[in-house]
């Protein structure tokens, strides 16, 4: 009963507005403030590095384009594969099912390489370098779309009884459950706020693909212990020692430390080579 009393009891209707039969969910909002905020922050880095802004658009684009499919596309086949491949058309409802970030991350890496390929030449950048900048606002869009996730009540954990657990009345819930949106969000900002301060004390003197290897690494190893609380997103989940999600982010964990060797060891400068006037 007590720990009952101290749990907290979310019951937040997910649409923060609507407009006829439009309704504008927090998810979204969250969503798409994140690619926003994540442009302004990628055009200053462009800035201090004397690379021209007109080329951001398309960036946003891609990645905006990638992370969606590449998510939405995780989530079919990653999660419930013979469903879809059963019922390919329900690929393409967004609203049905669900996004998964493994999905929204393979998306991005593929969009960004054929960005490079376009861009890079020209102004002498390269796949590992953009990644390097990318990934820095990435923590903080990463901890708004838990925070959407929080507002649609979703991805929470399993049964607890500390005084911070949620009781997710939206879905039926009447225990509280560990709010691992929240865990997730306070794990992607502080990475966030870490990869920033880096940035901008220590750019001249670092190494292409620190950022990026230290992204994958914290970013996932979070993820791999927050989902022990997590629970199964599906069914056949159930039976698994690691879950999909654990299972999925070891390749990016083991991707981040190869990265780090290669920027330590092999890697040229982090800051482009300034052209002279």
């Amino acid at each position: 009963m007590l720990h009952h009393l101290l749990s907290i009891h979310w019951n937040v209707d997910p649409n923060l507005f609507s407009i006829g039969t439009y309704s504008f969910r927090y998810y979204n909002i969250l969503f798409v403030l994140g690619f926003f905020t994540g442009y302004y922050m990628v055009r200053g880095f462009f800035r201090r590095e004397h690379l021209p802004i007109a080329m951001l658009d398309n960036l946003l684009y891609t990645l905006f384009f990638s992370a969606v499919v590449g998510a939405r596309l995780g989530h079919c086949f990653f999660y419930e594969a013979s469903y879809y491949l059963a019922h390919p058309m329900e690929i393409l409802m967004v609203w049905k099912g669900g996004l998964a970030s493994h999905g929204g991350t393979i998306g991005i890496l593929i969009g960004v390489w054929f960005y490079v390929k376009k861009y890079g030449p020209k102004y002498g950048f390269g796949y590992i370098w953009l990644l390097d900048r990318i990934v820095i606002p990435t923590g903080l869009a990463a901890c708004f779309i838990r925070l959407g996730n929080l507002m649609n009540s979703e991805i929470y954990g399993v049964e607890t009884s500390l005084p911070w657990g949620f009781i997710f009345a939206q879905r039926g819930e009447t225990v509280a459950m560990h709010p691992t949106q929240i865990y997730e969000a306070l794990s992607y900002l502080l990475i966030f706020f870490l990869l920033l301060w880096i940035y901008q004390k220590f750019l001249p003197k670092l190494k292409t693909g620190l950022f990026l290897g230290l992204f994958l690494i914290l970013v996932f190893t979070a993820r791999f212990f927050i989902e022990y609380v997590k629970n199964p997103q599906e069914a056949f989940e159930e039976s698994m020692h690691l879950d999909m999600g654990q299972w999925l982010s070891i390749p990016f964990i083991l991707f981040g430390i190869g990265l780090l060797i290669y920027s330590f060891t092999k890697a040229k400068p982090a800051l482009l080579p300034q052209k002279k006037k």
